[in-house]
C-alpha cells in the first residue's frame, strides 16, 4: 500500500486488495503546498459509512441485534399465575393493573428544592413551558399518537414541585412536535434545577424527613436520584451550611461515578461518596469535641435495597422475558443482611427507610418480617402515610406463600421437599395469625401501578427503639481502646476490594499554606472561615484546584481513611488562574460558589442589572466580553471600584429573584464564568430568549441524511468510473 501522504491514485491505477476502501475512508486536504505536507484524515459522514455498508451488505435497512421493547410481549404467565394468588390487589382490580403494567410508563420531573430560584422556575414552567406543552401535543394527536392528558401535579409532593407527563420516554425522544419539551428537561437537568426521575421513586427520600443537622446513610444510592432528593432535604434549611451530611455508598466502582455525578449537579459540600459493600459495611469513628474517637452513628438511613425489579416492567419491559420466583429466594438473603447492617449503624431513636421497586413480598414483608423476628422489639415500623398525603396505596400483606420457579406454592416451611428448603428458608414465611399484630406489616407503603398510573414500589419506615442484641456494649476498661456500639463484620466478609482506579489522595489544609493567604486577603474571607475544611487532590506538585468541605466530613475522612473507599467529596470552590499581574493566583469556581458565597467579603462583590446580566450571559465569545463601558450606570459603579480579577456578581429583581454568579472583572470589560447549562438556566429566569440554544435533532438529522445520500450517490459514481476503466 502506498505511504501514508502520499496522493490518491491516478485514474485507471489498479489497487492493491483492500486499497480502495482504505483511500475511500480518508479525505485529501487538498493539493500539495510548498513546505507543507499532504495530510489526510479519517472523518468522515457516518450516515453515508451506514449506507455504504448496508448497501456491500445488500440490506436496505440496519439490523438490531437486540429485541426493540416495542416488540416484547408483554406477558409472562408465572408472573400473572403468582400475583393473582398472592392477591396483590383486589380481584375487580386485577385487569386494570395488568394493563397498567403492560403500558409504557409516564415522564415525571421534579424542581430541585434546594435551589433559591426554585418557586421562579416553577412559575415559569406553569405559565410558559406548559403552554408550548399543550401546543406540541396538540400537534402530536394529530399525528394519530391519541389524547393525550394535562400536566398532572404530583400532590403528595411538597410545594407543587414534582409533576407528571402522560407521555413516554420514548414519545418526547423521537417526536420531533415535542424536541423544545426534550431541550428543556435536558438543559434544567444539566443545570440541576430539575430532576428527571420516576413518581414512586421520590416517596422513600419523603418519608424519611431529612433535616439540616441529620448524619445520612445512603447504603446502595447509584443511579443517585434518591440520593440527590436527600441533599436536598439537608440544603433546606436555608443558606446556612447544614451540620449533618449525607454519605452516598455503592458496591458497584463504577456506579459510584454515577453518584458523584449526580451529587456534583447540585454542588454540596456536605455530601460523601463511598465504595463498599452494604450488607458489611464498616464501623467507621469520629472525634467528638473533646477530640476522643467515637463510633459514628446516622440519624436517617436509606436502604433501597436491589431487587428483582418487578415494579419496573413499564419502562424495563425485558424483565417480562426474564421474570421468574427464584430471583425473589435469591435476593432474600442479601436484602436482610443490608437491612440488618443498617439497623446496627441506625442511632437509637433514628429512622430508616426499607425499599425495593419490587411487588414480591418475599423481597418485601418477608425481610421485615425477618429482621424484626431476629432484633426482637429493637426495631419497629412506622406509619408514615401522613407524610405523602394523598398517594394512593396499598397496605402491606400480613399473609403470603413461597413459591418454586414452577408455581408450586407453600403454607408453611414444614411443607417444602428438601430439594428446596435452601432456597425456600424458614423467614420467608409470614407470621403465624396471632402474631401478626406485633410486626405491623400492615403499616408499609404499597403502590400499585394502576392506583396513579405510576410505576410499582414498596416502602416500610422502621424507628429505632433500643440496642439491637447483635450490638456489642463499649469495654468499661479505660485502658481499652474505646471499641464502635455495633459488631463488626464477619471476618471472612470483612474485607472485600472491588476493581476500579486508585483514587487520587484527599489532601485537606494544614493551615500552613501559603497560597491560602492569598486567597483570604483578596477575596476578604471572613474569620469564621475555617481554611482546614479545604482540600486539594494531590499530595505535592501545584494545586490545580482547591474544594471545601464540610467540617464533618473532613473528621470523617482524616479518621478512617483505611478503612472504607472514598470517591468524592466537597465542591470546586477555587480553580487556578495563572493571569500575569494578579495578585491571587485562583478564581472563583461556579460549582462551589453557593458554599463559600456567604464568607466573601463586600469587596470581592458588584450588584448588577438585569439587562446587563442577560447581555453577559448572551456573550458567546469568550475572546471579546462585553466592555464595562457599554453596561449601565449603576453597573459600571459597582464594577469599576473592583480590583482586577474574580468577582462575584449579584442580582437582586424587583419580583425576589435572587442570583448569584462568578465574574470576571477584566482591566476593561466583564464576563460572566458558567457553563451553557447555568446560562440557559438563568436566562430562562430572567426572561431573555433562549431560542438560540434550541436544538432540533430531526432538523439536523434530515439535513445529514440528504447530505449523505449526494456523497454516497458521488462515490458510486466515482467507482463506476474507475471500475470501467480498470476494466478497459
Amino acid at each position: 500500500m502506498s505511504s501514508r501522504n502520499s496522493p490518491p491514485r491516478q485514474r485507471g491505477t489498479r489497487f492493491l486488495k483492500g486499497e480502495k476502501s482504505y483511500w475511500r475512508n480518508r479525505k485529501w486536504n487538498g493539493p500539495l503546498k510548498m513546505g507543507k505536507k499532504r495530510q489526510f484524515t479519517n472523518k468522515q459522514n457516518p450516515f453515508a459509512k451506514k449506507k455504504r455498508d448496508l448497501k456491500e451488505r445488500g440490506q436496505t435497512e440496519s439490523v438490531r441485534r437486540e429485541k426493540p421493547y416495542e416488540d416484547i410481549v408483554r406477558k409472562n404467565e408465572s408472573f400473572e399465575a403468582y400475583y393473582k394468588h398472592l392477591n396483590v390487589c383486589k380481584p375487580e382490580e386485577w385487569d386494570e393493573f395488568m394493563g397498567k403494567m403492560q403500558s409504557n410508563l409516564p415522564v415525571t420531573f421534579r424542581i430541585t428544592g434546594s435551589k433559591s430560584q426554585a418557586h421562579t422556575l416553577l412559575k415559569i414552567i406553569k405559565d410558559q413551558f406548559f403552554t408550548e406543552y399543550r401546543r406540541a401535543v396538540a400537534e402530536f394527536r394529530e399525528s394519530g399518537e391519541g389524547v393525550v392528558p394535562e400536566p398532572k401535579c404530583l400532590t403528595w409532593y411538597p410545594n407543587e414541585f414534582a409533576w407528571q407527563l402522560e407521555l413516554s420516554r420514548k414519545d418526547i425522544r423521537r417526536s420531533e412536535p415535542l424536541y423544545k419539551l426534550h431541550n428543556f428537561l435536558i438543559a434544567e437537568t444539566g443545570s440541576g434545577n430539575i430532576s428527571r426521575q420516576e413518581a414512586v421513586s421520590m416517596i422513600p427520600p419523603l418519608v424519611l424527613s431529612v433535616e439540616p443537622h441529620h448524619k445520612v446513610l445512603d447504603m446502595c444510592a447509584a443511579p443517585g436520584s434518591k440520593t440527590a432528593q436527600l441533599i436536598e432535604a439537608l440544603h433546606a434549611g436555608g443558606d446556612a451550611l447544614p451540620t449533618g451530611f449525607v454519605m452516598a455508598n455503592d458496591i458497584d466502582n463504577n456506579r459510584c461515578y454515577m453518584l458523584v455525578h449526580q451529587a456534583k449537579r447540585l454542588a454540596s459540600a456536605s455530601c460523601l461518596v463511598v465504595n463498599a459493600d452494604s450488607s458489611v459495611f464498616p464501623s467507621l469513628k469520629v472525634k467528638n469535641e473533646a477530640g476522643e474517637l467515637v463510633p459514628l452513628k446516622y440519624d436517617r438511613i436509606l436502604c433501597d435495597v436491589p431487587c428483582s425489579g418487578d415494579g419496573t416492567l413499564r419502562k424495563n419491559p425485558d424483565i417480562w422475558t426474564k421474570w421468574n420466583m427464584g430471583h425473589a429466594c435469591n435476593l432474600h438473603g442479601l436484602q436482610y443482611r443490608i437491612v440488618k447492617r443498617g439497623a446496627e449503624l441506625l442511632e437509637v431513636g433514628g429512622k430508616l427507610v426499607y425499599s425495593t421497586c419490587s411487588l414480591n413480598p418475599i423481597e418485601n414483608e418477608a425481610v421485615l418480617h425477618h429482621l424484626l423476628a431476629e432484633t426482637g422489639d429493637a426495631m419497629e415500623i412506622v406509619d408514615a402515610s401522613h407524610l405523602v398525603p394523598t398517594l394512593k396505596h396499598s397496605p402491606g400483606m400480613t399473609y403470603w406463600e413461597p413459591a418454586t420457579k414452577d408455581m408450586k406454592f407453600y403454607k408453611s416451611f414444614a411443607e417444602v421437599p428438601e430439594n428446596y428448603r435452601t432456597v425456600i428458608r424458614p423467614l420467608m414465611f409470614p407470621p403465624a395469625p396471632e402474631d401478626v399484630a406485633k410486626f405491623n406489616l400492615d403499616r408499609c407503603i404499597r403502590v400499585l401501578p394502576h392506583q396513579q398510573n405510576t410505576g410499582g414500589f414498596f416502602i416500610a419506615l422502621l424507628e429505632k427503639k433500643k440496642k439491637l442484641p447483635s450490638e456489642v456494649e463499649p469495654s468499661e476498661s479505660a485502658a481499652d481502646e474505646v471499641k464502635t456500639c455495633e459488631a463488626e463484620p464477619p471476618q471472612k466478609k470483612q474485607k472485600r476490594y472491588h476493581r476500579g482506579f486508585k483514587e487520587d489522595p484527599f489532601v485537606f489544609f494544614d493551615g500552613k499554606e501559603d497560597i491560602f493567604d492569598s486567597i483570604k486577603s483578596f477575596y476578604q474571607l471572613n474569620d469564621t472561615f475555617n481554611p482546614l475544611n479545604l482540600l486539594t487532590r494531590c499530595r505535592e506538585g501545584k494545586k490545580k484546584n482547591i474544594y471545601f468541605s464540610a467540617e464533618i466530613l473532613r473528621n470523617i475522612v482524616t479518621t478512617n481513611e483505611n478503612k472504607i473507599k472514598f470517591i468524592n467529596l466537597g465542591v470546586k470552590a477555587f480553580a487556578r488562574c495563572d493571569n500575569r499581574n494578579m495578585v491571587c493566583d485562583f478564581r472563583l469556581a461556579q460549582e462551589g460558589l453557593e458554599s463559600v458565597n456567604g464568607f466573601i467579603g463586600a469587596g470581592r462583590r458588584a450588584r448588577i442589572v438585569k439587562d446587563d446580566l442577560i447581555k453577559l450571559l448572551s456573550n458567546n465569545d469568550p475572546t471579546r466580553p462585553p466592555e464595562i463601558e457599554g453596561l449601565s450606570e449603576d453597573t459600571q459603579t459597582n464594577v469599576t471600584v473592583l480590583e482586577p480579577g474574580s468577582c462575584v456578581l449579584e442580582y437582586r429583581g424587583e419580583d425576589g429573584l435572587e442570583m448569584d454568579l462568578v465574574g470576571w472583572r477584566g482591566t476593561k470589560s466583564l464576563r460572566a464564568y458558567v457553563d451553557q447549562h447555568d446560562t440557559v438556566h438563568m436566562l430562562r429566569l430572567l426572561g431573555a430568549d433562549v431560542s438560540k440554544y434550541e436544538k432540533n435533532k430531526f432538523e439536523d438529522n434530515r439535513a445529514a441524511e440528504a447530505e449523505a445520500e449526494a456523497e454516497a450517490e458521488a462515490e458510486g459514481q466515482e467507482e463506476g468510473k474507475v471500475e470501467v476503466e480498470e476494466a478497459a
